[in-house]
């Protein structure tokens, strides 16, 4: 099994080759940076990239942005995220491009039978995840459903809303009480997070998070 490995710590990168090599894998380019690592794969065309998360030059997601660089321009290549931190950003994306991904948390991989079956099921199109980043992916797609909180008769309120309607035309489309209407918006304020405020039209960020979801 053919590896390209990126992890910016020179220390790690190394003890990561021995790990590598030790369970079974050849690793045919060792790098420090998500730019270097797509360089690597198109040139090596590895079986599989072993990506770290947080490189040079920011050290925030560079290796999961270089993990999705990889997979549109060398598509197939399998994708083995191993990270100190669940990074959420840009991680739902990879772990949708397609069979053949995987994300653990370095801390887990203690066992050199563990790496060398998660490599395995990776090459062969399987996924592999943390159960760690599993909780923190569900998690993070719970709080970008903005409205999920919200009961259907809310949702149908703030749909009018957006269409523009006032109070009144809300309650004679609903059949309901300017007073029931004016509660059903009270409440959705409350469940879209927008107390009162003198610099927000509370009305409109509503609507626009409607839009956007």
């Amino acid at each position: 099994m053919r590896v390209v490995l990126a992890e910016d710590s020179l220390l790690l990168r190394e003890g990561l080759v021995r790990l590598l090599d030790e369970a079974g894998a050849t690793v045919v380019a060792a790098v420090g940076d998500g730019t270097t690592l797509v360089t690597a794969v198109q040139e090596h065309k590895p079986d599989v990239a072993v990506v770290d998360v947080r490189m040079p030059p920011t050290f925030t997601d560079e290796g999961l942005r270089a993990a999705l660089e990889v997979r549109r321009t060398v598509p197939g290549t399998a994708i083995l995220v191993l990270s100190q931190y669940v990074e959420e950003s840009y991680a739902s994306d990879l772990l949708t491009a397609g069979g053949g991904v995987g994300y653990l948390l370095k801390d887990r991989v203690s066992k050199l039978a563990d790496l060398s079956d998660a490599l395995q099921r990776v090459v062969d199109g399987g996924t592999v995840l943390d159960p760690e980043v599993v909780s923190a992916l569900f998690s993070h797609r719970r709080r970008r459903d903005p409205l999920g909180e919200l009961s259907p008769r809310e949702r149908e309120v703030l749909g009018l809303m957006a269409e523009g309607r006032t109070n009144t035309a809300i309650g004679r489309k609903l059949v309901i009480s300017q007073g029931a209407v004016e509660k059903h918006i009270s409440s959705i304020f409350t469940k879209l997070a927008l107390p009162p405020s003198t610099d927000d039209h509370r009305r409109v960020i509503a609507v626009l998070t409607w839009l956007g979801a």
